[in-house]
């Protein structure tokens, strides 16, 4: 955890429960599988806030309702809540989203990655970075954003 933190009282929400999805009615193995929103949502639920012991789902960072799927296009869009408007680690916070669904979903999927409007002071300038190949590339080669992604995306077994 980092010294000083920026919010230090955030408000934890309960976790929801697990739904269950339906097997694939079609037992084709070459069939292409479609994804939805619930599946996308699991993807992300459990990444570990950077500065807080909860996920990001239980600070309520994203929820269902904030991811845009359009599965025909193959166009996944998460739009995240940092739980303060200065949170310095929105930029951590929207690569390792990022991280997560491109290592989980297909590889034609365009991952586009957003803070929610009005969230944050710098909103245009993090929509920017988290959206620019080049600069995500660049911050995956840093080692120490490396392992801050790695740790926040490690799994948590409560």
């Amino acid at each position: 955890m980092a010294m000083g933190l920026i919010n230090a009282n955030p408000i934890i929400h309960e976790k929801k429960e697990r739904r269950i999805r339906q097997a694939p009615e079609t037992t084709d193995e070459n069939a292409v599988e479609s994804i939805d929103q619930l599946e996308i949502f699991d993807h992300i639920r459990d990444i570990k806030d950077p500065e807080h012991p909860y996920s990001l789902e239980q600070l309520n960072v994203v929820t269902e309702d904030s991811i845009e799927l359009n599965d025909e296009s193959n166009h996944v869009r998460v739009i995240f809540t940092p739980t303060v408007e200065h949170c310095s680690m929105a930029t951590i916070i929207g690569l390792c989203i990022r991280v997560k669904l491109v290592r989980s979903l297909p590889p034609y999927y365009k991952v586009d990655i957003r803070v929610a409007p009005g969230s944050h002071a710098t909103e245009a300038a993090v929509n920017k970075q988290l959206n620019d190949k080049e600069r995500v590339a660049a911050a995956l080669e840093n080692p120490n954003l490396l392992d801050m992604v790695e740790e926040c995306l490690s799994p948590t077994f409560d």
